[in-house]
């Protein structure tokens, strides 16, 4: 009766939140250490996280605006300031989706020792890798603010808004997480597989491009991807100081829960054979 017990407590938001909540200080100080890991012995330490995207950034720019002609209007006169900045907020929603799943399908096997020596709420380590992702996109979207204040003279007056674009940006990323993790151990193909589709969905998706820019026919299809929305929502309260269509930010959050309930169960459901198959 236990087993059936618990699996519908897994299915329980309340259960999950009040669970993840007792280790919130442990979530925190892994959080901090991620971090500090990341830039240790480095010259410049947390100066990468500017420098990094700023050079990217660069990059991605004169790519696509000055040799492909790349606009974000309808016409061809978008200065290359307005651009970067779309391009930018784009990129402070991607990177963080990229890095998380990225990393999910090795997040458990390379803490072996958590499996198989340790009590340890393996569950958590998804949940970290989130949030470490979530602290540089921060810093990637408050360059945008800085930026449009250098470029246009002005700060958007949805920024305050940026917290709903990135609840379900986090609950999806999240969600895919718990479940990458998981197959991670079982099948270790995974990993490769979901680097090469990172690399593919970053030209699917509309951050180098405007969806209004996809010729008709396959415009649907772009709308299909759970980031366009998202992408949208972020130049939307960052830039455009447009706030986001409430029924359908309601409707994809409810989505994202969705998903990030049953990817938590399918975690702790396949966490009890880790250490049969590590």
């Amino acid at each position: 009766m236990k087993p059936r017990t618990d699996f519908w407590r897994s299915l329980s938001p309340i259960s999950i939140f009040r669970d993840l909540w007792a280790y919130r200080d442990l979530i925190w100080q892994m959080i901090k250490r991620e971090i500090d890991q990341r830039y240790r012995g480095s010259y410049l330490g947390v100066m990468w996280s500017f420098i990094t995207p700023l050079l990217m950034l660069t990059i991605y720019t004169f790519v696509f605006s000055v040799i492909f002609k790349s606009s974000w209007k309808n016409d061809a006169d978008t200065p290359i300031g307005e651009f970067a900045l779309n391009l930018f907020a784009g990129l402070a929603a991607f990177n963080m989706f990229s890095e998380v799943i990225n990393r999910a399908p090795t997040l458990i096997l390379i803490v072996p020792n958590y499996v198989k020596k340790v009590v340890f709420p393996l569950e958590i380590l998804p949940l970290v890798a989130v949030g470490s992702s979530f602290v540089n996109s921060l810093i990637t979207a408050g360059l945008v603010v800085i930026g449009s204040l250098l470029i246009q003279g002005r700060i958007s007056v949805t920024v305050f808004l940026l917290p709903l674009a990135y609840l379900p940006l986090c609950l999806l990323s999240l969600a895919l997480g718990w479940f990458l993790a998981s197959l991670g151990v079982y099948i270790r193909d995974i990993a490769q597989g979901i680097s090469i589709a990172t690399q593919i969905l970053i030209f699917l998706s509309p951050v180098f491009y405007p969806v209004s820019s996809v010729p008709e026919p396959f415009r649907r299809w772009i709308s299909i991807n759970p980031l366009t929305l998202i992408l949208t929502e972020f130049r939307q309260t960052l830039l455009w100081g447009e706030v986001p269509d409430l029924k359908s930010w309601l409707l994809y959050l409810a989505l994202t829960v969705i998903l990030a309930i049953f990817g938590y169960s399918w975690f702790m459901k396949t966490k009890k054979g880790f250490a049969t198959v590590m």
